[in-house]
């Protein structure tokens, strides 16, 4: 069918969508027998259209059941439910999606609150994450999100790679559910923060719980579960392939009344995963401690290089072989990424390029010496040509507790607080305590995938890594997504990653690729009647 990435026109979910209830639709509402039973019959009829990469459209009916709450004891339902959608329908054909993939899209971005809440089709969750300013939709419990520190991430990310995902993988016969889950800035009427680290990977894993546990009843197959997300809905959604069935979560997701099933999935697709956060500030100096900010300054060179040291001895520690085998440091690491990663991206950019266009670029970018088809530079050059950074120094644990990280792993009714030891050393905002909080090592264990890839290899995992990011995107490290991705590898795990030439945070240009490689590791084929 050539299913790829276009929106068709704007409006739900930036596709045409014309809904109409069925006449034999029952009310949406949840089995009084059992709270966590899905109820087959609770749908309404609605159909939308798809544009393939290809241009054409494609009419899909689809089954959608609104806003189901995942959890037996939810802190707040706003948040803690999702939605369904399974495809009955496409160009006229009926379809069986009784043993589809399911394609488990979040739309989190900058660790904010999602909610599916107020959806009424396919491709609509996550409104209300990563909005400006902490804002909470309205009818949020106990007054939902208040204002907090800055987001230290692009949100405007928020589901830019899954919108598309979810759209497509329905054309092409999947189920897609799309989990709403709590964030950082939620707080209760009591002062409390109730979304900060881990409650979002918390939820996400009671939704694939309740998923599983419905087998039979929900539409799909739930032991091929394929997760996507992008920004900080990628780190999770790597952190949830990463973590399947870890018990370290059990006792978080019983206070919850998950379902009592496995909360491991199949595949995990992560774009620009915003990840390895107690890690991330000296990968960040580390690639681009040398470039200048947006102002045209640099940041403090004497942070810079203590945070690149930390990295250093980081990176040593994990002792990951790259996918072509190499030993991965950090004296290494730019040389690999420029020839595992940078140069490959920018020379299918430039193959794909008409002979005249091809011409046109490389004039205005010398750095860069095309021969034989093969595009060839230094790093150095490639930082130039990506110019300024998009953070300062240090980029996620900021000296004055000003980044979104920093509310991310607030705790109580403290809104903020450093969660590396260096940046609590350096504190400019009168903190008195020399130790970080005895929860912190923990909670950052639960929120990182890398120690379910690398320190204590988790054999629940996913098997299939779908890793994209933009080589223009300066909102984490390129180091964070490749050692992902060379982690999976090291393990044996089929790894799909690639940069996309001069793109920004949270791009995606491949969708339709992503939609063919569900089917290959899957082996699913369109069931059309």
């Amino acid at each position: 069918m050539g299913i790829g990435a276009t929106a068709g026109v704007a409006a739900v979910g930036g596709i045409a969508l014309t809904a109409n209830a069925s006449d034999s639709a029952s009310s949406s509402s949840s089995p009084s027998s059992d709270s966590l039973a899905f109820d087959p019959d609770a749908y309404t009829e609605l159909t939308t259209t798809v544009t393939d990469t290809d241009g054409d459209e494609h009419t899909v009916k689809y089954h959608f059941w609104k806003a189901i709450t995942y959890v037996a004891n939810p802190v707040d339902a706003t948040y803690q439910s999702l939605v369904v959608s399974a495809p009955v329908e496409i160009d006229g054909t009926a379809v069986d999606a009784s043993d589809a993939p399911i394609l488990l899209a979040n739309s989190i971005g900058g660790y904010m609150p999602a909610s599916v809440a107020d959806a009424t089709g396919v491709g609509a969750g996550g409104s209300g994450g990563g909005m400006p300013g902490g804002a909470a939709p309205s009818g949020a419990a106990d007054a939902g999100a208040s204002a907090a520190p800055n987001a230290n991430e692009n949100t405007n990310a928020n589901g830019g790679a899954t919108s598309s995902n979810q759209l497509l993988a329905l054309a092409a016969g999947y189920v897609v559910i799309e989990p709403g889950a709590r964030g950082r800035t939620l707080k209760n009427s009591d002062g409390e923060y109730y979304g900060v680290a881990p409650a979002a990977i918390v939820d996400l894993k009671a939704a694939v719980r309740y998923i599983r546990s419905n087998k039979g009843r929900i539409p799909g197959n739930t032991d091929r579960i394929v997760s996507a997300g992008t920004s900080a809905g990628g780190a999770l959604s790597a952190l949830l392939g990463a973590s399947g069935d870890s018990p370290l979560y059990d006792k978080l997701l019983e206070e919850l009344g998950a379902a009592d099933a496995s909360d491991a999935i199949f595949a995990t697709g992560a774009w620009c995963p915003i990840t390895d956060l107690d890690h991330a500030d000296g990968a960040y100096e580390w690639n681009w401690g040398s470039n200048a900010t947006s102002s045209g300054s640099k940041v403090d060179q004497s942070v810079s290089k203590e945070l690149q040291s930390q990295f250093a001895e980081y990176q040593a520690g994990l002792k990951l072989k790259g996918l072509d085998g190499t030993r991965l440091t950090a004296r290494n690491y730019d040389e690999y990424l420029v020839e595992q990663y940078l140069q490959p991206s920018a020379t299918k950019y430039l193959t794909d390029l008409s002979d005249s266009d091809r011409e046109t670029y490389l004039a205005s970018n010398t750095f860069i010496t095309w021969k034989n088809g093969k595009a060839t530079f230094s790093w150095s050059d490639f930082l130039t040509h990506v110019g300024a950074r998009k953070k300062t120094a240090p980029a996620f644990d900021a000296f004055d507790l000003s980044a979104g990280e920093n509310n991310l792993f607030g705790k109580g009714t403290t809104e903020t607080r450093h969660f590396t030891a260096y940046s609590l050393k350096n504190d400019t905002t009168g903190v008195t305590s020399k130790r970080l909080d005895s929860d912190l090592p923990e909670v950052l264990r639960l929120m990182n995938p890398m120690y379910f890839l690398a320190e204590k290899p988790n054999r629940a995992r996913t098997k299939h890594w779908w890793i994209r990011l933009g080589t223009n995107d300066s909102d984490t490290a390129h180091t964070v997504s490749a050692n992902i991705a060379a982690a999976a590898h090291t393990l044996g795990d089929d790894v799909n990653h690639l940069y996309y030439w001069d793109e920004g945070h949270g791009a995606n240009t491949d969708p339709g690729d992503f939609i063919k490689w569900i089917a290959k590791v899957t082996g699913y084929k369109n069931n059309r009647k």
